[in-house]
């Protein structure tokens, strides 16, 4: 997730353009998306990524990673939705009213790549509390934004995490990995 260097993950109205976005992020997201299984996404964020992917202009200017969004299975947790519309090249998505902590580990087993949260805050507290994150990759771009929604909104409880790498671009970006550490 890209997070402010004030700790918002989005602007007021889900406002990303504050995101520090150049070739350099670009290739990194491309082979980051390459490693990714399934995607996982909240319901405000399936509607912004599916309302936007599958367009003519991001498969046209950005077609590696829409051909990657477009491509990747995906599935979409939301209690509010009764299905999902069709959207052309997003077909391969399937809706789930509620995160089952079994099915997330089976999905997980099955697979040689991982599951990616993309974007989706109250999905990821909601795994979080599960215990099934294993990696979180924040991506902190070098700007405040001063309101919006906070990262973790919502998590109540301490988290540890270990710090297992970072990474700083040309942009100002930073990458830090951590993985969550065990109670004790």
């Amino acid at each position: 997730m890209m997070v402010s260097v004030d700790g918002f993950f989005e602007g007021p109205n889900h406002d990303l353009s504050w995101h520090n976005v150049n070739p350099e992020f670009n290739d990194f997201a491309i082979a980051q998306t390459k490693t990714v299984g399934t995607l996982l996404f909240g319901h405000t964020t399936y509607d912004l990524m599916s309302g936007y992917w599958p367009t003519e202009g991001p498969r046209k200017n950005d077609p590696v990673v829409a051909e990657l969004m477009n491509t990747l299975p995906k599935i979409v947790f939301s209690r509010t939705l009764t299905n999902l519309p069709a959207i052309p090249h997003w077909e391969n998505a399937k809706l789930e009213k509620e995160v089952n902590k079994d099915e997330i580990i089976k999905l997980k087993q099955s697979s040689d790549k991982p599951l990616a949260i993309f974007g989706s805050n109250a999905l990821c507290v909601s795994l979080m509390r599960l215990g099934l994150v294993d990696e979180f990759r924040l991506m902190v771009a070098p700007v405040v934004i001063g309101k919006g929604t906070r990262l973790f909104e919502g998590l109540n409880e301490k988290y540890k995490l270990k710090l297992t790498s970072s990474r700083v671009f040309n942009s100002g970006n930073i990458l830090l990995t951590y993985v969550p550490q065990p109670p004790a």
